[in-house]
């Protein structure tokens, strides 16, 4: 990774951090594939709320060294 890709990915962490924070995301983290590794972000947004205005403010968007996949879950079973 670059130095430029390295504050970008530090930067994408407080960014969901502070999703997790405001009560958007449930969980949040690195997935170590094999294959190449990835992350994971369990959102928990509002009927009618926009899950790409949220994405497209992330800073590895922004600066184009990420993307998202968007798929909704039907419910969340989670320990309290």
């Amino acid at each position: 990774m670059s130095a430029d890709e390295q504050k970008w990915m530090k930067q994408h962490g407080a960014y969901l951090n502070e999703l997790l924070d405001q009560g958007l995301i449930v969980a949040h983290g690195p997935v170590m594939d094999p294959a190449g590794g990835y992350g994971v972000s369990l959102f928990q947004i509002a009927d009618g709320q926009e899950i790409s205005a949220l994405t497209s403010a992330d800073p590895i968007i922004k600066n184009g060294v990420g993307h998202y996949e968007h798929h909704p879950m039907l419910h969340l079973t989670a320990r309290g």
